[in-house]
């Protein structure tokens, strides 16, 4: 059977082309590889695998693999591909050495940092912590980190796009701050590691994306539209709409990750997303007029008079100049590629 997104793995070959022959003979690691990140990664690493030979392995660690059975079962029995079930936390190291190490892991839950932060920020430092170890341990030679723009703490309203050289943080008397502080604490003891034991650690700073795998859910506003629209019902939102985002195509996504994993410089932060942005409200109606014009977009609050609305946008400037990574799929054309991999599935 042919894989419905070949016209988008021939696109990440296209713009990784001269990557990947580190890789070639080699085994990588990748913690989290069943959600939404982990399934674009999987899907890049058997494209690109195939496509060269690279006779490449590549060991998952995954609460459920068996996750994968419905929604991509030729990635659970690829032959490139193997399967450890364990939690981040405490599991056992796959034997052998592994020249790449993906921490990937840690889903951006945002009922689990509202009802349990504690949990949640003991995961991710625990998380990293054992995933270091593990690189460590393995012999790796590169460390990808996944963050987040989290990190950063609230965007300032006047500041339209955050670069990496923000110094902003989370309030940590926040409790909600449990997932940004995490990813921060995270990056540092990634260093940490990486400059003691040798080994270049590499962080993606990610912002929002859309694509196939993502979570029709979930606490994703882009998700629940999609699926609202899709569903023929109105597209709720409980703000006021006027929050900014951008949103960064996942075919794209696989390309910056693996890009900043090969090719980025070492301890160092990339942002991960698109600039082109758009308010919440602007993307309900996006969604609407494309997917289902008879369904209303109904928002629940007013905006505050004179008030600037929240942000959540990147300055992708420094994995432009230095990688010369681009969003090189439009937002139309991501929502249409999206929304025909759904009704595929």
């Amino acid at each position: 059977m042919s894989n419905p997104l070949a016209k988008d793995l021939d696109h990440v070959m296209h713009h990784t082309q001269g990557l990947w022959e580190e890789l070639r003979g080699q085994r990588i690691f990748i913690t989290g590889g069943t959600g939404f990140f982990g399934c674009w990664l999987l899907e890049s690493f058997a494209w690109a695998n195939d496509t060269l030979k690279l006779d490449a392995h590549a060991v998952v660690l995954s609460r459920n693999p068996q996750a994968l059975a419905a929604k991509a079962p030729h990635l659970l029995n690829h032959p490139a591909i193997s399967f450890v079930t364990g939690d981040i936390r405490d599991f056992e190291f796959p034997a052998g050495n592994f020249s790449h190490v993906i921490h990937a892991a840690t889903e951006a839950s945002a009922k689990l940092n509202a009802e349990q932060p504690l949990l949640m920020l003991e995961t991710i430092v625990d998380g990293t912590q054992r995933a270091l170890e593990f690189a460590r341990h393995a012999g790796a030679k590169k460390f990808l980190l996944t963050s987040s723009g989290a990190v950063y703490g609230p965007q300032p309203k006047d500041l339209t796009h955050v670069p990496e050289s923000y110094t902003g943080a989370p309030d940590t008397m926040n409790a909600l701050s449990a997932y940004g502080e995490g990813k921060r604490l995270s990056e540092h003891l990634s260093v940490l590691h990486g400059r003691q034991y040798g080994f270049e650690v590499k962080v993606a700073r990610c912002f929002a994306f859309v694509g196939p795998y993502l979570p029709l859910d979930s606490h994703y506003a882009i998700g629940n539209f999609l699926r609202n629209a899709l569903a023929g019902e109105k597209i709720h939102i409980l703000g006021d709409g006027t929050p900014m985002r951008s949103y960064l195509y996942a075919a794209d996504l696989a390309i910056w990750l693996w890009t900043i994993l090969f090719r980025g410089e070492a301890f160092q932060a990339y942002n991960v997303g698109a600039e082109n942005d758009l308010s919440i409200g602007e993307l309900a109606r996006k969604i609407q007029n494309q997917f289902s014009p008879g369904s209303p977009v109904v928002i629940a609050g007013q905006p505050r008079a004179g008030s600037l609305p929240e942000r959540y946008v990147p300055a992708t400037g420094k994995a432009r100049s230095q990688l010369h990574l681009n969003a090189e799929t439009s937002l139309d054309d991501a929502l249409q590629r999206t929304v025909a991999w759904i009704k595929r599935n």
